[in-house]
């Protein structure tokens, strides 16, 4: 079975991804809880990002956007 982008396990089709669904909408199965760590994390990230856009000016903004821009669209 693949795994998602937290590790979790999944059905690969598409029918079986829509059983899974089902099964945890009847109550059959438990859907998974995300662990402390994992949103612990994820609230950090959502910090980070604020938190680093406030301490730059315009330009170093600007900058930055250039920068991600180009290796975004950059051709290797």
């Amino acid at each position: 079975m693949p795994k998602g982008p937290q590790g979790q396990k999944r059905p690969a089709d598409v029918i079986g991804n829509a059983v899974h669904v089902m099964r945890i909408a009847t109550g059959e199965i438990e859907e998974q809880e995300e662990s402390a760590r994992a949103r612990a994390g994820r609230l950090g990230g959502k910090k980070g990002g604020s938190t680093r856009a406030k301490k730059l000016n315009a330009d170093q903004r600007s900058n930055a956007a250039t920068l991600a821009a180009k290796a975004r669209w950059r051709r290797d």
